[in-house]
């Protein structure tokens, strides 16, 4: 494996990390339940600002993190 490949697989590793109180929605501020990954960069949201943005990131998403179950539980 590559140092490309080898830094490109610990993105994502790190990119499933969970979510925490402290992660915010980069829209609004909000706790973020879902992080999206788009070449090598990260975008949080809350389950609002996903849902809106969902159709246009998915396609372009390296990783979608979806934790919005937990704002049902």
């Amino acid at each position: 494996m590559t140092t490309i490949e080898q830094d490109r697989t610990e993105e994502v590793e790190a990119a499933d990390r969970p979510l925490t109180a402290l992660d915010r929605c980069d829209s609004c501020g909000a706790q973020a339940y879902v992080r999206v990954m788009l070449n090598g960069g990260e975008l949080l949201f809350c389950g609002h600002h996903a849902h809106k943005h969902e159709a246009k990131l998915r396609p372009l998403a390296e990783v979608w993190h979806d934790e919005s179950h937990k704002l049902t539980a």
